[in-house]
């Protein structure tokens, strides 16, 4: 029986997938879009479910394959691989191409800004943000379809920090980059590693703390166990989703399938704060149920003395080029006008 069960199971995946590959093949469009984190990431999961969801909206028209992190080119490419057309698309964070414009430093990560993801995409979609950034990437023969967020990222930490002062000379990862910066202005001495080198240097005390993604990934990697003083909710990141495509295909699609999937992007912009709030709900319960764990989570007074260090730093990025003083002058206006500065 238990034969007959394997192979009933054999079969139903194998017809599955013959079905999936069909699907594909009878779309009008079949493309691959890149993404910045690893497969089982709940970013990715989320990233794949739109990509579902394109294909249902659009009536099979339309089919994405989407793949994590590296799987066809370096995450800090994608930029370039989507205006070549060797990808199709991608679904990231502007930063890592800081090192073409650094506008795309502050505009994926303006540390020390956005205590909610909805008061960034506020800015994005009503402030200018969206305009700046579509600016920003159309000369590298990209189309910006719509930005997304996720929660501000927490803090791993082995040793607790309670205000801006204990982070005088603490060793935390942070990436290169505007972060990097501002935590050396306030004091702390980081250093840049992958994100894959992160759980052994905490373990082996190469580093104190880390600058991380989301609580709910840092709970399930164990790094709450290794480091068990986590700052949450997060004081400092909240990255920017840019999720853009190659802009001659775009250019080419019909009225209709550009509306699908402007809409399909709004739409996974709130489905992906949602499950990501709901996931980082239940790994904090989790945490809390170890008595060896605390969870730190900042005043508004040490909050603010953070965002005035942070502030100081946006001003020196500001000078760097023509765009990042217009997005500087135009963020700055809409933070002060909602009383958000």
């Amino acid at each position: 029986m238990g034969i007959f069960n394997h192979l009933s199971k054999f079969a139903a995946v194998t017809v599955s997938l013959v079905a999936m590959s069909g699907a594909a093949l009878a779309a009008d469009y079949n493309w691959t879009f890149q993404t910045s984190e690893t497969a089982g990431e709940p970013g990715f999961v989320n990233k794949t479910k739109w990509a579902a969801d394109v294909g249902v909206l659009s009536g099979g028209r339309i089919a994405i394959e989407v793949l994590p992190i590296g799987s066809v080119v370096p995450h800090t490419d994608t930029l370039d691989a989507v205006g070549a057309g060797i990808l199709q698309g991608h679904l990231t964070d502007p930063s890592y191409f800081s090192g073409k414009d650094p506008a795309f430093a502050m505009m994926g990560n303006l540390v020390g800004a956005w205590s909610d993801p909805f008061e960034l995409l506020g800015f994005m979609q009503s402030g200018g943000g969206n305009e700046l950034y579509a600016e920003l990437v159309e000369p590298y023969g990209v189309h910006f379809i719509g930005a997304a967020a996720t929660e501000p990222e927490a803090f791993v930490a082995g040793v607790p920090i309670r205000t801006v002062e204990d982070l005088k000379g603490v060793k935390l990862r942070a990436p290169e980059g505007m972060v990097f910066e501002i935590f050396s202005k306030a004091g702390a001495a980081p250093v840049s590693l992958p994100g894959s080198e992160i759980f052994s240097a905490l373990d082996k005390g190469v580093v104190d703390a880390a600058d991380n993604t989301v609580f709910a990934t840092n709970q399930a990697l164990g790094m709450n166990d290794i480091a068990p003083y986590p700052l949450y909710p997060g004081f400092h990141s909240l990255p920017l989703i840019d999720i853009s495509m190659n802009k001659e295909i775009w250019d080419g699609l019909p009225e209709d399938l550009q509306a699908i999937l402007t809409a399909s992007v709004r739409q996974f912009s709130f489905n992906h704060i949602y499950s990501v709030r709901q996931l980082d709900a239940a790994a904090v319960t989790e945490a809390k149920a170890n008595p060896e764990i605390e969870i730190i989570n900042w005043s508004g007074d040490e909050r603010a003395k953070f965002r005035r260090i942070a502030q100081e730093e946006w001003q020196n990025w500001a000078s760097r080029s023509e765009m990042t003083q217009r997005y500087y002058d135009t963020v700055t206006a809409y933070l002060t006008g909602r009383n958000l500065l």
